[in-house]
């Protein structure tokens, strides 16, 4: 049976201890790339809803302003604060509204 020696221990010791530095680097490494690439594609998704949501308030108040005249700042501020399902519930009222009001009575989607 060999015997491990006190300079033998020690040298263990430090490559153990450098082994388990180097995982955590790299774990961290690792760990930073995958949340930077989940954290960019959520946000690309998050961004482009936004931007399909901007556009379609932006078809519906040009819609109401060509078909009822200029618009109340009321009505432009609810039309950007709300959410895609909202502005298509809008935009279908609005297709046969005989008013600016009617198009809005119903705040709720179907």
């Amino acid at each position: 049976m060999r015997y491990v020696t006190s300079a033998e221990r020690i040298g263990i010791a430090k490559g153990l201890q450098e082994g388990i530095e180097i995982g955590k680097q790299e774990g961290r490494q690792e760990g930073w790339k995958e949340g930077w690439k989940e954290g960019w594609k959520e946000g690309w998704k998050e961004g482009w809803k936004e931007g399909l949501t901007l556009g379609a308030a932006k078809i519906l108040s040009r819609f109401l302003e060509h078909r009822f005249g200029a618009l109340p700042e009321t009505i432009l501020s609810r039309v950007l604060a709300a959410d895609e399902e909202q502005l298509y519930h809008w935009l279908s009222n609005a297709l046969e509204a005989a008013t600016l009001a009617a198009v809005f009575n119903d705040d709720k989607p179907h």
